[in-house]
């Protein structure tokens, strides 16, 4: 039993990533590519492995090629561990992340002092965990203090600031990460005309 390893890759989301920042569409991509929408549907739902040949196709209608998109995949397994020792130990401020690849959850440990006066507004939803020591936040025009165990869930969008009050503070970020488009779930439902 050991740490994560990887071994086979999930190239869909690299794919669904690519495609996007393009603006292109699925039917786009498969004119290109000369492959169907509902296998590349597949693919970036990972239902599908494209061989070489299809991804090679995949990545020219992409204008990358396979080897970057191989290289921007998620490993295939869903479990991976991120040791405490990996990181160099100093007393300096520092952050680490705690989730690597692109996943839909993205999490961060912040140790130390933190730039009280910098501004951070977020797409999507956060959560502020103290593991130790002790903050302040503000958002939305309020002050919020909190201790050890203390958290503060924040919507996206919302502008907020804060700062460690005791040192050696430790605080866990986790967040729908921002290739996740979270908040357009969150709209307003309309209005019945009369």
């Amino acid at each position: 039993m050991g740490d994560h390893k990887e071994q086979h890759l999930r190239v869909g989301a690299a794919v669904r990533r690519r495609r996007r920042s393009l603006e292109l569409t699925l039917a786009v991509v498969a004119e290109r590519s000369g492959l169907s929408v509902p296998f590349l549907s597949q693919v970036e739902n990972d239902r599908a492995r494209p061989s070489r040949s299809s991804l090679e196709k995949v990545a020219d209608a992409l204008r990358t090629t396979a080897v970057e998109l191989l290289a921007a995949a998620d490993p295939a397994c869903s479990v991976d561990v991120v040791r405490a020792e990996d990181t160099e130990p100093d007393a300096a401020p520092r952050a680490r992340s705690l989730v690597r690849g692109h996943h839909q959850m993205h999490a961060s440990e912040f140790t130390g002092d933190h730039e009280a006066g910098r501004e951070f507004q977020y797409r999507n939803d956060q959560l502020m965990y103290v593991a130790d020591g002790a903050v302040e936040i503000e958002a939305e025009g309020r002050a919020y203090r909190l201790g050890r165990g203390d958290t503060l869930y924040l919507t996206g969008g919302v502008r907020h600031r804060w700062r460690a009050t005791v040192p050696d503070t430790r605080v866990v970020v986790v967040a729908v990460a921002e290739h996740v488009e979270a908040v357009q779930d969150r709209q307003r439902p309309r209005q019945r005309q009369r």
